[in-house]
């Protein structure tokens, strides 16, 4: 009998020491909208929050502390007091640094083109390879855009077989009615973003995300000057991918995302460092200029 019992403590121990990959923060803002009863939103907002955290979503064991942080607000703007929704969701995702207190940006997205239906009750479905409606599709797609950019910053190339999930349900939804899924709508949507990440000509952005990480931030702690010596090649990776299309999508968000991150590396950096890095990321990201000289005035 004792023995029984240890065993199932040892079960229950050692499995829970392991958990789904994604530590999802969801908000559903629905201040837009004239609801007398706002029951359904609540029941909206729950369910997304049990769709992005209890599924699996890869076959890899994730310890509590592995979980990949990230958030999602949705922002409705019309309902039809049916089933019909429309508005925006902004998706967020964070890496934490080796040894340190700070998470470094890695995405951080409004996509426009969100449009769904939901109903009181109905529980959200995902199966690879079926359409499931654009609410879960849309969903699982950024799971595994998260998911892909977090193993891309560990392990060269690691997202591929996540990216190429989020590419199966791209194809899935080209016969839905819904936007943001096809490649004539816009050059700055979920078709492209899963493109550009798969697309050879731009392979040199993700060796750059494993530099920029992985041989840059996570070693700041032990050696600064090696960290942003990592951080520069990653940012050169970048650079060479940026040249093969100016203005292409997935540099555009990993600038948008980092770009404050940028100043306060290179602030103390020494003034060939500094010169180094503004080049290349007034290069990259020419909007934010103003803003990267500020890394040349700094003392």
């Amino acid at each position: 009998m004792k023995k029984n019992i240890l065993f199932l403590l040892w079960l229950f121990l050692t499995g829970s020491s392991y958990s789904q990959e994604l530590y999802c923060f969801v908000h559903v803002n629905a201040s837009q909208l004239q609801l007398s009863d706002k029951t359904i939103i609540d029941n909206l907002q729950n369910a997304i929050y049990e769709f992005m955290n209890n599924r699996k979503w890869t076959n890899y064991e994730f310890k509590q502390e592995e979980k990949i942080e990230c958030s999602i607000l949705i922002t409705l703007t019309s309902y039809d007091n049916v089933e019909n929704f429309s508005g925006t969701i902004q998706v967020q995702s964070r890496r934490p640094v080796y040894n340190s207190t700070y998470s470094t940006p890695m995405l951080n997205y409004q996509d426009k083109d969100f449009t769904f239906k939901y109903a009181l009750g109905q529980p959200l479905e995902f199966y690879e390879n079926v359409f499931p409606g654009n609410l879960a599709a849309v969903l699982a797609y950024y799971a595994y855009i998260i998911i892909g950019l977090d193993f891309d910053s560990f392990q060269p190339l690691g997202g591929t077989p996540f990216y190429e999930k989020a590419q199966a349900i791209v194809s899935s939804a080209q016969s839905a009615p819904d936007k943001g899924w096809k490649a004539g709508e816009s050059q700055k949507n979920r078709y492209w973003l899963v493109e550009n990440l798969l697309n050879n000509s731009y392979a040199d952005f993700r060796q750059g995300l494993y530099y920029y990480h992985l041989k840059g931030l996570d070693v700041f702690t032990e050696d600064e000057t090696k960290a942003r010596a990592g951080i520069l090649d990653g940012l050169t990776m970048i650079q060479r991918a940026y040249r093969q299309k100016p203005g292409v999508f997935i540099v555009s968000l990993f600038t948008f995302a980092k770009s404050d991150e940028f100043v306060n590396i290179f602030k103390p950096a020494p003034l060939m460092e500094k010169t180094r890095a503004v080049n290349i990321l007034r290069n990259i990201d020419p909007a934010n200029s103003a803003k990267y000289n500020q890394i040349l005035t700094t003392q």
